[in-house]
């Protein structure tokens, strides 16, 4: 038996999690977390789909992302998932999608804003959206260079990892993390739910400031013609 048996199961489980939760579609996700005393990470294996995944696939890499354990390639942001690491000593999980409510605040390119409660007992301000990537980056060793970029958004807006446990890479989708694999899943639906609700707010204040109630009269004709003393909508009683 594998040494990291109990690792890969509980990573298994952590990336199943994604589908049940409606983060992914086909195999647009993956799950990894680090045994930070051995040094190594469990992460899905590229384009497996979740609902054929054993526990012998999920691939073991060292730090610096080469392969210790396992016949399948890693995911392909792997990199990325190291990179978060590095940056962040507390998270022990991370996670990527391309859930639907947060991906469309990336491919704006915008920042979530702290509207509500729910966001603030998960994210400490605005979660934040990264600058776009360089056509060098990009054309670079990119799945890195992603998570370069997630690093240098931190730092530069002076963030916590911990305290802001999520980030939206433009035009691509969020990335989550947390103290293991569950609670990096955890905060990935969180992030999403967010993000929806970030929506239908901005829509709704969108709509009031845009389109004007109706008419108080014309309110009055419709609502009292099927619920007014005098209605007159419908067939009388016989």
């Amino acid at each position: 038996m594998s040494k990291f048996q109990a690792l890969k199961e509980k990573v298994l489980k952590a990336n199943l999690l994604l589908p049940k939760h409606d983060l992914v579609v086909f195999t647009w996700g993956n799950v990894s977390e680090i045994d930070r005393e051995n040094n190594v990470i469990a992460i899905k294996p590229s384009g497996v789909g979740y609902e054929e995944m054993k526990a012998e696939d999920i691939v073991i890499v060292d730090i610096d992302g080469n392969r210790v354990e396992g016949d399948l390639n890693p995911s392909s942001d792997t990199a990325t998932h190291l990179e978060i690491y590095k940056a962040f000593p507390d998270a022990n999980g991370v996670v990527h999608t391309h859930s639907q409510w947060a991906t469309i605040w990336s491919q704006a390119g915008r920042n979530i804003p702290a509207y509500g409660t729910t966001h603030a007992d998960y994210f400490y301000g605005e979660i934040p959206c990264t600058r776009k990537m360089t056509e060098q980056e990009i054309k670079g060793e990119y799945e890195k260079e992603t998570g370069k970029v997630i690093v240098e958004t931190f730092e530069k807006r002076s963030i916590q990892g911990m305290q802001m446990p999520g980030v939206l890479v433009h035009s691509h989708g969020p990335f989550s993390w947390g103290k293991d694999a569950y609670d990096a899943v955890h905060n990935a639906v969180v992030l999403e739910y967010i993000a929806k609700m970030a929506y239908a707010a901005e829509q709704i204040v969108s709509i009031e400031n845009k389109l004007p109630s109706m008419q108080p009269e014309l309110m009055d004709k419709h609502f009292l013609r099927k619920h007014g003393a005098n209605a007159y909508y419908g067939q009388a009683k016989r």
